[in-house]
């Protein structure tokens, strides 16, 4: 009788850490340790003991093999070869059945895991280093290399789409947006993001500089315009549409305009383009084909506009204006207040 209630105390010792393997391995340490350092008394307890990484995985597995040996052996002692079997049998099915259960079962487990997580922190913070050495001269031998699963940019876009449907995500649906664009948008070319010459606003050199002129450019809710002399095809510089609002003399076009002009071609990637940006401090080119000729032009927004996914819409033309500025800032608050305290609504 002593064997056999010795038994069953080994089985339910190593189905207690088996439960306690799968508690401490339900969250990844680094999420136990923002809910711990965020307050919570719970994640405080248990990374007391996850933090010792694999020494706790090898203490609680050790011990789950040990339970389940001393089961078996005593188990057979006790009641005969044959009719230890089945007992065993149903033993492994309950105490497998616990420890994958959810619910009510589930927080017996999370409950048992908060009592004894204080002392087996105590123990692991003495047998660590033993642990430790073990585990290095482990990995020495048999070289462990976790895979991530990713393999093209493709697959880690799908991963990032998973995100947004897992129940504890706290990754913004727009900043996933931004991320699945930010990895996209290097293998597009020009000639996907370009403005078409057909469409683009473009001034004469000798166009005369007044209110006519200025209005219609403003009019095109542009900001910087190709220059082109005689024949549109041949540009000779950039017109800035804040340059010609600051101007107060009268004159012509040529006076005011920027005469760099800065190419990129239509087959380069919208990564290299981006790279051409931030290298010349341009922020418009004027994009040729194979045979030298113009095709459009491509300004920094609108490579910006491929890594974010949107238009960029500014809400106020100047951000060196302090009053338009603050008061921007003055509706996002008034705005951010009034959601936070509108009535909720409530099924009955």
């Amino acid at each position: 009788m002593f064997w056999f209630l010795f038994s069953l105390a080994c089985a339910l010792v190593a189905t207690a850490a088996a439960a306690l393997y799968r508690v401490f391995g339900d969250v990844a340490p680094k999420e136990l340790k923002r809910r711990a350092r965020a307050g919570d008394e719970i994640a405080a307890l248990l990374y007391r003991s996850v933090s010792y990484g694999l020494s706790a995985k090898l203490l609680l597995g050790g011990l789950t093999v040990l339970a389940a040996y001393l089961a078996f052996v005593n188990m057979v002692r006790a009641v005969g070869d044959w009719f230890a079997l089945p007992v065993l049998v149903v033993l492994a099915v309950v105490g497998i059945l616990f420890v994958r259960a959810e619910g009510s079962v589930h927080r017996v487990s999370l409950w048992l895991a908060r009592r004894v997580s204080p002392s087996f922190a105590w123990l692991l913070e003495r047998l660590h280093p033993v642990f430790d050495r073990f585990s290095r001269m482990v990995r020495r031998v048999f070289p462990v290399h976790v895979h991530s699963g990713l393999y093209e940019k493709s697959d880690l876009v799908e991963l990032l789409e998973r995100q947004k449907s897992q129940p504890d995500n706290r990754i913004a649906p727009g900043e996933i947006d931004l991320a699945t664009h930010a990895l996209g948008f290097g293998e597009k070319m020009v000639s996907e993001a370009l403005v078409p010459k057909r469409i683009v606003t473009s001034v004469s050199v000798d166009e005369a500089i007044g209110p006519v002129l200025m209005g219609e450019l403003h009019a095109s809710g542009h900001s910087r315009f190709p220059v082109y002399e005689v024949q549109k095809d041949t540009i000779v510089g950039v017109l800035y549409l804040h340059d010609l609002v600051a101007a107060k003399q009268s004159g012509v076009v040529r006076d005011l305009m920027r005469s760099k002009v800065t190419y990129v071609h239509e087959d380069f990637t919208l990564y290299q383009t981006l790279q051409a940006f931030i290298k010349t401090k341009q922020h418009l080119f004027i994009v040729v084909n194979s045979f030298e000729e113009y095709v459009g032009i491509i300004t920094i927004e609108d490579v910006l506009e491929q890594v974010i996914g949107k238009t960029i819409v500014d809400e106020f033309d100047q951000y060196d204006d302090l009053r338009a500025v603050a008061t921007a800032a003055a509706r996002k608050d008034h705005s951010e207040k009034a959601q936070n305290h509108a009535p909720q609504e409530t099924t009955p």
